[in-house]
């Protein structure tokens, strides 16, 4: 059994609410009886995509536990791999492979610099096919990035969804091993279903947006929202949402 954490959409600016809300959730996992085996954070973790943003959040996302991140669409490549991967600036997809306790974990870049939708670019859905190729049948997968690739019915997050579905359809029913598809983006917690695989939404850190049929104004000052995944050996994913006091 692997136990994940998937936190999304930090935004962190430099001010005092942003930097307080992401440390409150790092330190909330980090004080668990049983830690998780990882922290998944699918992306926006920087608000302008400065480098400062992304030095801030190197010191903010440890714990005892593997922290895995990719992009979102108000992160910039460049920095976010100087300042948070301590890797060579470049401007191309960002996309790792992680092990985690029997499990694959594929950190994907969705991104399109400039723009809110999201695209998996020829070279990434190449990198998808090659990593999944080289396992063996035996180990589960999960994929992560951060633009969902359906509707959510909620006019924000459905106009600068992934584009080109179909590409990731085809990838996944070419391998059965992927057992669920994880994002971010919305700012709401959400669970829904892509080309026969559990979809998963995670809440955001930083605020959340009310769906168009829910009473008050459109965006929620609500507690940060965690997802915390359990893959278990039939590998039957379960998701439990919870907010952090």
């Amino acid at each position: 059994m692997v136990v994940l954490a998937q936190i999304s959409d930090l935004h962190l600016d430099g001010t005092e609410r942003a930097t307080e809300r992401a440390t409150r959730v790092m330190d909330y996992l980090a004080g668990r009886e049983r830690p998780v085996d990882a922290v998944l954070v699918t992306g926006d973790i920087a608000d302008h995509g400065a480098e400062s943003e992304y030095e801030q959040a190197a010191g903010i996302l440890t714990g005892p536990f593997p922290v895995l991140t990719c992009p979102g669409n108000h992160d910039v490549r460049q920095a976010y791999r100087k300042a948070l991967l301590r890797e060579p600036a470049s401007d191309g997809p960002v996309n790792h492979l992680h092990h985690v306790a029997g499990t694959a974990i594929l950190m994907c870049d969705a991104t399109i610099p400039g723009r809110d939708e999201g695209l998996l670019a020829p070279e990434t859905v190449e990198w998808l096919a090659s990593a999944l190729d080289g396992l063996d049948d035996d180990i589960p997968a999960l994929i992560a990035f951060h633009q969902p690739p359906v509707r959510l019915h909620h006019p924000l997050p459905d106009d600068s969804r992934l584009q080109q579905p179909e590409d990731l359809a085809e990838l996944l029913a070419a391998h059965p091993q992927v057992v669920a598809v994880l994002t971010g983006h919305a700012h709401t917690a959400a669970a829904s279903t892509f080309a026969g695989r559990p979809l998963l939404v995670a809440p955001a850190v930083t605020w959340n947006l009310r769906l168009p049929w829910e009473a008050g104004e459109p965006v929620a000052d609500q507690p940060p929202g965690i997802a915390f995944h359990i893959l278990d050996d039939e590998r039957r994913l379960t998701t439990h949402y919870r907010v952090v006091p």
